[in-house]
């Protein structure tokens, strides 16, 4: 049994050999058991080939833009996989639908929220895909968790650390460490 290096592969398109990469994702869910959601969404998540890095706290958040619906809890993920951010896209979308998420009313309630918010330092803005995720910075409810698992990760196009977006941002919607005796 030998190993082979990547230079004795011949494949002239490098961007064809499969990297991981490392992700921050975001789930949420404000309809049925919120908690147990958010821990079936990460277990379908590592069925997928997806390493779990870190995890941050539970986080339970007022909704924002439709206002008139069950608290949200929220939660920040770390990941590492091989597929790029559209193929992760559908993944996603295809868990989310598994989990019974009807998309009836924009920013309405849902069992099921996964949504890319950073792919390691990476811009990419295509039809599909938007990343760094286009509401990142005006939104608490996914700063807090991202600031308590890396702090230091800087915006790829705002240049800023984490920790100062959350510190700098205007959302004044509520959002507090969740006490699982709550639910």
């Amino acid at each position: 049994m030998f190993a082979i290096t990547k230079n004795e592969i011949p494949i002239k398109d490098e961007s064809i050999i499969a990297t991981r990469m490392k992700y921050f994702i975001s789930l949420g869910s404000n309809l049925g058991d919120r908690r147990k959601n958010l821990v079936q969404a990460v277990s379908l998540l590592q069925k997928n080939d997806i390493r779990i890095l870190k995890a941050s706290s539970v986080y339970e958040a007022s909704p924002v833009g439709f206002t008139s619906q069950p608290w949200f809890l929220n939660q920040v993920i770390e990941i590492e996989t091989n597929m790029q951010p559209e193929s992760f896209l559908i993944m996603a979308k295809k868990i989310e639908k598994s989990m019974g998420r009807k998309r009836t009313i924009q920013k309405g309630p849902r069992c099921i929220d996964i949504d890319i918010l950073l792919v390691e330092n990476r811009v990419i803005q295509t039809k599909k895909v938007q990343i760094p995720h286009p509401e990142l910075e005006k939104r608490k409810f996914v700063l807090t968790p991202l600031k308590e698992i890396s702090p230091e990760t800087i915006h790829p196009v705002l240049e800023e650390k984490i920790e100062d977006l959350w510190r700098k941002c205007q959302d004044t919607s509520s959002v507090v460490f969740f006490k699982k005796s709550n639910e």
